[in-house]
């Protein structure tokens, strides 16, 4: 089948949009080039840019496994090196030193032990002499290890040519050296500043809809919900610290309620959810759940608050990986049932269950499921054995559900995260498609169900019968993007948010 894929606009476009907060910056006056590393939602996902200094165009990019710790250009070379790392917690600081080639973009890793080493510190003697400065193996029985480090001299002829994991724990022995972390990140914000000054460290995007006018509304890391205009120009924003997550947007299109997220150090604190003025922000009702919930709008346009915790000793707990059912005629969500013998901490195993939407405590207010009223319908692994993660999902218009997750092992394998189209009520799987990466999004239309991964690429699927329509690699001219929010706002049309804070109105053709 031939398809067409075209973004027709973009939303919160800026110079140095793809590195997100910026943490290290390193500029080379020769080749006119910047170096830039930055992370997205509480580090968990580094990112390295290099960018043209007088266009700040970015030439390369790249999605390092660990937190990137020094950068140095190499002094004739087209060439960058890259120290990665960080202390896993417990007992190890293990990371890599990438190369990458300025030329193809390619970047290769150079340490051959699988843990590897820490690097704290870059400095290129000569054109085939690189210092480097790491941090221990581990801090067994070390009192400095986190203050200390090593320091060696690796010698290549030419570094354009070193081969992957050829460097080795021989080439890395080095003497014991003071070997204070700095933090680059003031640095890192003074020059991204001075060479764009219409930079705007915006955060990822978690939930995008678009109203009737044109209108596009968007929540994200560090804001509420902020609102564009049809000519792309942003009406306004609700700064917060905690973001906001899920959008339920009211009938009438003059007020959306809007579910909050908890920093991680924050998830034992009640949740909010608040409901905010589409003309300016302004906030106009707040709700405390008694548990973590999930928002959506329901089938006739309601908004519908879904459990997406459980308690612990009478604490609300905030799920890691809720399902969360768009677009349904009843509130989905993750009972659990409680197994004899098993830890406290361990909240049993998940059922779907689902509860009729009831009277909210006020007019236009959502109500969580009243306990008399959930019916556990099936257990939510169809595997017996298996743990499944939750994740996003819609309802069709027969009732049953598509919806995305992941199976739990202490080592993931190859086709571990799937799409599923289960029957109701019973969850007899009516058919499954299997991929290695993980949803991050997921919306359908009547007959196509859309799902976005977090590798880049969005996938089509019949509703009807899971098979693959199309797939699609999320690129701005020739940079990958990685989309984190994705709805249907009619045929043909996508709406997608991405983990650099950008938002994309997208058509697609078949």
């Amino acid at each position: 089948m031939t398809f067409s894929f075209s973004v027709d606009r973009i939303l919160g476009d800026r110079p140095f949009a793809e590195i997100g907060c910026p943490t290290l910056a390193v500029a080379d006056g020769r080749l006119n080039l910047v170096a830039l590393a930055g992370t997205h939602e509480f580090s968990d996902h580094p990112t390295v840019g290099v960018y043209d200094t007088a266009t700040l165009s970015c030439r390369v990019l790249i999605r390092p496994r660990c937190a990137v710790q020094a950068m140095a250009f190499h002094p004739t070379l087209r060439l960058l090196a890259i120290g990665t790392g960080s202390y896993d917690g417990g007992y190890f600081f293990g990371g890599d030193l990438l190369l990458l080639n300025l030329e193809t973009g390619a970047s290769v890793p150079a340490f051959e032990h699988h843990g590897g080493r820490q690097v704290l510190g870059l400095e290129w003697l000569d054109e085939q002499r690189l210092r480097v400065l790491m941090a221990p193996p581990d801090d067994w029985q070390d009192e400095e290890a986190h203050t200390h480090g090593h320091t060696a001299v690796v010698s290549r002829p030419d570094w354009t040519m070193v081969p992957p994991g050829s460097i080795t724990p021989h080439d890395l022995a080095g003497p014991r050296v003071p070997a204070p972390r700095p933090d680059g990140r003031a640095a890192a914000y003074r020059l991204v500043t001075e060479l764009g000054p219409d930079w705007d460290p915006r955060l990822t995007v978690r939930a995008a809809e678009e109203l009737s006018d044109g209108r596009i509304l968007a929540t994200l890391g560090g804001v509420q919900l902020e609102c564009w205009l049809p000519s792309g120009e942003r009406l306004w924003a609700v700064p917060d610290e905690e973001g906001g997550s899920e959008i339920a947007v009211a009938r009438d299109e003059n007020s959306a309620w809007v579910s909050l997220v908890r920093p991680e150090r924050h998830h034992r604190r009640p949740q909010s959810v608040v409901r905010l003025s589409l003309a300016d922000g302004a906030q106009v009702d707040q709700l405390t759940p008694s548990v973590y919930v999930s928002l959506s709008s329901a089938a006739d346009g309601t908004a519908a608050l879904a459990p997406s915790g459980y308690r612990i000793a009478g604490v609300p707990v905030a799920g890691r990986h809720p399902i969360r059912i768009r677009h349904a005629g009843r509130t989905w969500f993750l009972s659990y049932v409680k197994e004899e013998g098993t830890r406290r901490s361990n909240p049993g195993v998940a059922w779907m269950a689902t509860a009729e939407p009831g009277p909210g405590p006020g007019p236009g207010r959502p109500a969580e499921p009243e306990e008399a009223d959930v019916r556990r319908l099936f257990p939510y692994s169809w595997v017996p054995g298996e743990r499944h993660f939750g994740g996003p999902g819609v309802e069709a218009a027969d009732g049953s559900l598509i919806h995305a997750g992941r199976v739990f092992r202490q080592r993931r394998r190859p086709g571990d995260s799937f799409v599923v189209r289960r029957a109701a009520p019973d969850g007899t799987p009516q058919w499954v498609f299997r991929t290695d990466c993980s949803a991050t999004a997921l919306d359908a239309d009547a007959t196509t169900a859309f799902i976005a991964y977090d590798d880049g690429e969005i996938v089509a699927l019949g509703l009807d019968t899971g098979t693959v329509l199309w797939r699609h690699r999320l690129t701005l001219g020739n940079m990958s993007l990685i989309p984190t929010a994705l709805t249907v706002t009619q045929a043909g049309r996508l709406l997608i948010g991405t983990r650099d804070g950008r938002i994309l109105l997208c058509s697609t053709t078949t």
